[in-house]
């Protein structure tokens, strides 16, 4: 198993960026006739995180999502980093090439 942080490029700066969980969400209710104080904290998936990164970087992020899902897994690694996971040094090499070639050095992997 081969594990690697997914950078891209910053939109407004231009500086490889990488999304973190800094603390996870908080989902609640609202009822109409009472009070619902029941809430669920849950962090995003991988994937989540990465479509929550529309528009702050220079790439379409539903793009990158299709680039990397034949060759691997994009995970939150310890409920903060992003990171994508591949079988083998094999299947890395191919992604990273699929990456250059669609998005040159806009996306990158970055191995742990």
């Amino acid at each position: 198993m081969i594990r690697a942080k997914l950078w891209f490029t910053c939109a407004a700066m231009h500086d490889p960026v990488m999304p973190i969980i800094v603390k996870p969400s908080v989902l609640g209710w609202k009822a109409k006739r009472r009070d619902v104080e029941l809430t669920i904290e849950r962090a995003f998936t991988g994937e989540e995180l990465v479509l929550r990164m529309k528009g702050w970087v220079t790439t379409d992020v539903k793009h990158v999502i299709e680039i990397i899902k034949p060759y691997g897994y994009i995970k939150v690694l310890d409920e903060e980093d992003l990171v994508v996971e591949v079988e083998s040094e094999e299947e890395y090499e191919k992604l990273t090439s699929a990456l250059k070639e669609k998005f040159s050095d806009q996306v990158f992997l970055e191995k742990l």
